[in-house]
């Protein structure tokens, strides 16, 4: 009894080891990795301090702290001194991982430290078979740490003994570009920490199938992080920059007298009512004036913003009904053959194709048609192909992940097809259309080729389109008119090219300031895109 007890008491004390090991060595990568994306942002530079050391010094510790976990753990379970259960081989995609790895890093030091020339190729193919080799035939444990460690501490390594540091300046063969030593130990961060959280989670996992697990959970998690990161620094970044330029200037007041406000006729007595109150006024002219070539008057982007909002919702009108309509149309009354086929190709194609192709059919076919000039409506329609594709290949997925059941018990219930595709169908799926919608609307957004070619000859317009109050009954066919919308009117995208294409030199803080606009702008067309499909959502569920 007393030797089953010991025995239990040795599996989990090997069992805590291991799992601490491996997290020390997954806990310094994820550090690693997250210091030299900041490095590579130049958030903290290579030659910034952090954490009381040079960041490149820390970068090199880390790494080394890392390869020497990862050599532990393979040599404490080789040596038995922790639990793991390793097979015989780490696999070939383990061995072409680390041959892959090694080959760029002999190219690299073929090239920079020894000289090779024409020869690094024959260098880093030898050692990339080498390490290949080597892992396959050696047991899970060595195979997947060695090679590993080794790697992490070669270029951990050279960090801290003076090898590879921010001063470092190296010009690649055939190549005018110069790699500095601020880019190059951020890189290395960057794989070196990535290569130890594959590989510390194997070995948190005890290698084994189980390792093997743990790997692709922390590869996949990495993949998710490093894609949340990427967002939040852009938008980080381009807020930081344009939010002074976006909010210069900005001017309120409050006056607690009692001011007119409006007043309105009521006919039963014949009199006037009249509203006052206290006065409230609120000036902001980024995004209240428009743009100014000369003179003193802050310059904004008014014109663009209105221009943006009518393109979009126009594409919107013109291209969301239509693409319902046709993918209810492909998936519950054609039947599936070679022209559905033929339908769900051209309108993959379709989705593909670059936006300037649909900007040049726009200025060819569609602008000598509508008023032969540069419109909004062209440009609205020219958006709205844009968006046509993919409203139709959304709305026929979201419609076939509907179940049938739905449809066969509105058929029990004695209801026509067309009431049940109606009621029932269309509503089920229309959270899916509109998350395709919102997809789509992030696109058309922020196109430029469009707008330049058929909506705007000059994007630092000084007038904004008067689109509701344009609209006129005539006695002719199409009996209603809207002058402003058969003019020329520019877009925040557009603008934004503009202002690069003239130079930016005292413009780019207000280039910055419309950048942040045209964000928050298409933010916003997503917000109300979420908050529509969480509406239908609940309607739904009810």
């Amino acid at each position: 009894m007393s030797t089953d007890v010991r025995t239990t008491s040795l599996v989990e004390a090997g069992s805590s080891s291991r799992e601490l090991i491996g997290g020390a060595v997954v806990g310094a990568a994820v550090l690693t990795v997250v210091v030299g994306f900041l490095s590579a942002a130049m958030v903290v530079p290579a030659t910034s301090s952090l954490l009381g050391l040079e960041v490149s010094t820390l970068i090199g510790a880390l790494l080394v702290a890392s390869g020497l976990g990862l050599l532990a753990a393979g040599i404490g379970s080789v040596q038995g001194a922790i639990e793991a259960d390793p097979t015989y081989t780490p696999g070939i995609p383990t061995a072409v991982t680390y041959g892959f790895v090694w080959a760029i890093a002999a190219g690299i030091v073929s090239l920079v430290v020894f000289d090779f020339g024409a020869l690094w190729p024959l260098a880093a193919l030898s050692v990339a078979v080498a390490v290949g080799i080597g892992t396959v035939l050696t047991r899970e444990d060595l195979g997947v740490t060695v090679p590993a460690s080794a790697f992490l501490l070669a270029s951990g390594g050279s960090v801290l003994l003076g090898v590879l540091t921010p001063g470092v300046q190296w010009q690649p063969p055939g190549l005018s570009a110069t790699v500095t030593g601020t880019v190059s130990i951020p890189v290395v961060a960057i794989v070196g920490g990535l290569l130890a959280v594959w590989s510390g989670a194997r070995a948190y996992g005890g290698f084994g199938a189980r390792g093997r697990q743990n790997g692709a959970h922390a590869l996949i998690g990495a993949n998710a992080i490093a894609m949340i990161s990427l967002l939040v620094v852009i938008v980080a970044f381009i807020a930081v920059k344009g939010f002074g330029p976006l909010t210069e200037g900005i001017k309120y007041g409050f006056y607690p007298g009692f001011y007119h406000w409006f007043h309105f006729h009521v006919p039963i007595v014949d009199t006037y009512v009249i509203v006052r109150g206290p006065e409230i006024w609120f000036y902001w002219p980024f995004v209240m004036e428009p743009f100014h070539q000369l003179g003193s008057l802050q310059s904004g982007v008014l014109p663009a913003i209105v221009g943006t909002f009518w393109l979009v919702l126009g594409a919107v009108v013109f291209a969301v009904p239509l693409g319902i309509g046709a993918a209810v149309f492909l998936t519950e009354y054609a039947e599936q053959g070679r022209f559905t086929q033929l339908v769900e190709v051209s309108t993959n194609g379709l989705w593909s194709t670059p936006s300037i192709v649909y900007g040049l059919f726009g200025l060819a076919f569609l602008v000598p048609r509508i008023g032969n000039g540069r419109s909004i409506v062209a440009g609205q329609l020219v958006l709205g192909f844009m968006l046509l594709p993919l409203v139709v290949i959304t709305s026929r997925e979201a419609l076939q992940s509907v179940p049938d059941e739905y449809r066969d018990a509105s058929a029990a219930l004695g209801v026509s097809k067309w009431q049940t595709i109606r009621s029932v169908v269309v509503p089920a799926a229309m959270p899916g259309v509109i998350t395709g919608v919102i997809l789509g609307v992030g696109r058309i957004a922020g196109e430029t080729a469009p707008i330049l070619l058929v909506t705007s000859s000059d994007p630092f317009e000084d007038t904004v389109p008067d689109v509701l109050g344009s609209f006129e009954l005539t006695m002719a066919p199409p009996f209603v008119t809207n002058e402003a919308l058969m003019e020329a009117s520019s877009a925040l995208p557009y603008q934004l090219y503009g202002l690069i294409s003239a130079g930016l030199g005292d413009n780019l803080g207000f280039a910055w300031g419309t950048a942040l606009v045209l964000l928050i702008v298409v933010l916003g067309f997503y917000a109300i895109g979420i908050a529509s499909r969480v509406y239908f959502r609940r309607k739904l569920n009810q």
